[in-house]
């Protein structure tokens, strides 16, 4: 006797139930504990059913763009000397870039400045002028260094100027290297120091002014020269392009015009200095 409330039946009772249920083999019971009975089955085994394959379905791809992969460290130096390259070519055929002009007209003018700065008003010795001599240490050597690096100038009162010397054996080389000067000095060693070597300035004359004046004139020489290098440098670019014929013949012309314009600025500019530092000169 199948008892409804406590019967938990198995698997395989289950599954052997519902074959016999549908064959209409099943004991005598009523039909609707028949159908409770099949729908347990049916509970009970539906778990169970084996699934059937199913085809794989391909992906889906939202995207066809590449993939963006970090760049490569390694990589880099390549890539700026790619960029260097396309700027140099860039500039080769333009002929309006006078930037190398431009560089080489300051750099003129900040050396006439340093010239310059160097010659003091009425004709007076300036320390800064023996820093910069060139001294030979070695005998017959033709190596040279500044004064400046082995030796410490000092200005001692309006006429006195003491050199301190670092070492024994440079007292010889650098009392000659003063000597051979143009500015007429006299170094006589200290007695109670031996790495000292006094220097009396001679007073300021009127040959010492002219000498003065003359050498602002020869450093403003030195600057138009260097102006006309740049100048030089600059016209070989575009006789470069023309030959090359990678610009029209009316930018290059238009180019060699603001060209000449830019150099006449720089002249005018070294003129101007130079002017104004003789005067300077000649009123002290």
């Amino acid at each position: 006797m199948i008892v409804r409330d406590k019967w938990l039946p198995s698997l395989a009772l289950l599954s052997h139930l519902r074959i016999r249920y549908a064959q209409g083999t099943l004991p005598d019971c009523s039909c609707i504990f028949k159908a409770q009975l099949y729908r347990q089955c049916q509970s009970y085994l539906r778990p169970f059913r084996p699934i059937p394959p199913q085809a794989a379905t391909p992906p889906r791809f939202f995207s066809t763009a590449p993939l963006l992969l970090k760049k490569s460290q390694r990589d880099e130096p390549k890539r700026t000397v790619e960029k260097a390259t396309a700027r140099s070519e860039a500039a080769d055929n333009d002929p309006y870039d006078f930037s190398a002009l431009e560089a080489g007209i300051d750099r003129a003018l900040e050396r006439l400045n340093e010239e310059l700065s160097k010659l003091k008003p009425g004709g007076r010795f300036n320390p800064d002028m023996l820093e910069a001599l060139r001294v030979s240490l070695a005998k017959g050597s033709r190596e040279t260094v500044k004064l400046a690096d082995v030796a410490q100038v000092i200005p001692r009162g309006g006429r006195t100027v003491v050199v301190l010397v670092g070492e024994a054996d440079h007292i010889k080389p650098i009392t000659s290297a003063i000597l051979a000067s143009p500015y007429s000095l006299n170094p006589v060693p200290a007695p109670q120091s031996p790495l000292e070597l006094h220097i009396p300035v001679p007073p300021a004359t009127q040959e010492s002014r002219q000498q003065t004046v003359a050498a602002a004139s020869k450093a403003g020489e030195a600057a138009g020269h260097a102006v006309r290098q740049a100048r030089g440098a600059q016209q070989k670019l575009l006789r470069a392009m023309e030959l090359a014929k990678k610009v029209r013949p009316d930018d290059l012309k238009k180019a060699k015009d603001r060209m000449e314009k830019v150099v006449e600025k720089g002249n005018e500019e070294v003129k101007k200095r130079v002017e104004g530092a003789r005067r300077a000169l000649e009123r002290g």
